[in-house]
């Protein structure tokens, strides 16, 4: 529901005095593409699923046909989406015989997490 606007209270800021400051520095366009990339590939619910399975597997990676089971979708779309997280770096893939097996590039997630938030870096 929305709130209208009139009569909602406006704070008094003129106490507050904004003084500038260095925002730092913004990130290389290449770099942002290449952020954005990766961070649309994971902003999607099968997505996400794929790499939580792949994540919760004993081996740490999981078949396409393992996928198509658990998540009830037809390999194709299944592989769409495997296609999207592997061109995006965030996922390996190895090809044995008519199969594809997935694991997750954990080196990828890192650096993600690193240049996408750099501040969240800390002891863990």
């Amino acid at each position: 529901m929305a709130i209208p606007l009139a009569g909602a209270p406006i704070e008094d800021a003129s106490k507050d005095i904004c003084e500038p400051c260095s925002p730092g520095t913004l990130i290389d366009r290449d770099e942002v593409e290449t952020l954005t990339a990766q961070l649309k590939a994971m902003a999607d619910q099968t997505r996400l699923q794929i790499i939580h399975l792949i994540d919760q597997s004993p081996a740490g990676e999981l078949c396409v046909c393992d996928l198509t089971e658990s998540l009830d979708l037809a390999q194709p779309t299944v592989s769409r989406h495997l296609k999207i997280l592997a061109t995006a770096g965030l996922l390996r893939r190895e090809q044995r015989g008519t199969w594809a097996w997935f694991s997750i590039r954990w080196e990828a997630l890192q650096e993600l997490r690193g240049r996408a938030f750099p501040r969240a870096i800390g002891p863990c």
